[in-house]
């Protein structure tokens, strides 16, 4: 595998644009090295690239960008596994609350549009048959 790469490959990596890409690195999310005088060339290493993959399997589960970074930024300082894991669990305790309150509005929510749906459908046969 490779130890560096170029924005043009992780965008095809992980299907995403390069604009993208740049978008995580003002975040704070990656930081490549630039080459070439005048720096207009980024460089990343296989640091970036997993801090990027952590990054997008964090947004697969919900997590903001700043909740991302503070957990994957973790990983850069000494390691002291059991703070970094309390923290990881308690911005997914926090997380799952909200999923599970989303869900139950949205159990709510269908049970709501099953009953409009049924009386629609109650009225469109009442109608149907009274015209013929």
């Amino acid at each position: 595998m490779a130890t560096t790469f170029t924005i043009s490959e992780l965008a095809k990596e992980f299907d995403l644009t390069t604009r993208a890409i740049r978008f995580y690195e003002d975040m704070g999310l990656i930081s490549p090295s630039r080459n070439e005088p005048g720096g207009r060339v980024r460089v990343y290493t296989n640091r970036d690239r997993t801090r990027l993959r952590l990054t997008l399997r964090a947004k697969r589960l919900g997590l903001s960008l700043t909740e991302a970074k503070d957990i994957i930024d973790m990983y850069d300082s000494p390691r002291d596994t059991s703070a970094q894991l309390n923290k990881f669990i308690d911005v997914l305790s926090v997380h799952r609350k909200q999923l599970e309150i989303q869900l139950q509005e949205i159990q709510a929510n269908l049970v709501e549009v099953k009953q409009h749906e049924r009386e629609a459908r109650a009225l469109l046969n009442k109608n149907t048959k009274v015209r013929v």
